[in-house]
């Protein structure tokens, strides 16, 4: 891990976070997006870059509530919606997550997003047997 003093922009705190998440080093990267935070609160980037980190720790209730606060701030931002939607899967809250794939899809639909709402219901169909 690196240490920058002289980060002074929230983008270059953002982008020292996704160098540190990219390593493996998220509870530093955390304190970076939060740096990045505290100079620029309502990048919704950030947030979504934050939850990942939060997720990657298996930490999904701080995660959600970064996804949240992303999707808040730019109700338009699909990769926050699909991010929310992925980590709600993993927590078993299907409909939820159908839900955040769902405002994915009518931003952006992308065929990444529609495997993982088609996933979900592969999923359902498999949890009686595991």
């Amino acid at each position: 891990m690196m240490e920058e003093p002289h980060l002074n922009s929230a983008m270059q705190w953002q982008s020292q976070g996704c160098t540190l998440c990219a390593e493996g080093h998220y509870q530093a990267a955390i304190a970076a997006f939060d740096c990045a935070l505290s100079l620029e609160p309502h990048n919704s980037q950030t947030w979504n870059y934050r939850g990942n980190a939060f997720s990657a720790l298996q930490r999904p209730a701080e995660a959600l509530a970064c996804y949240d606060k992303a999707t808040f701030l730019n109700p338009m931002y699909h990769q926050a919606w699909f991010n929310r939607g992925l980590l709600l899967a993993e927590m078993g809250a299907y409909g939820s997550a159908i839900a955040a794939y769902d405002q994915a899809i009518a931003i952006h639909p992308d065929p990444c997003y529609f495997h993982a709402r088609a996933d979900i219901w592969l999923k359902k169909k498999l949890v009686p047997f595991a």
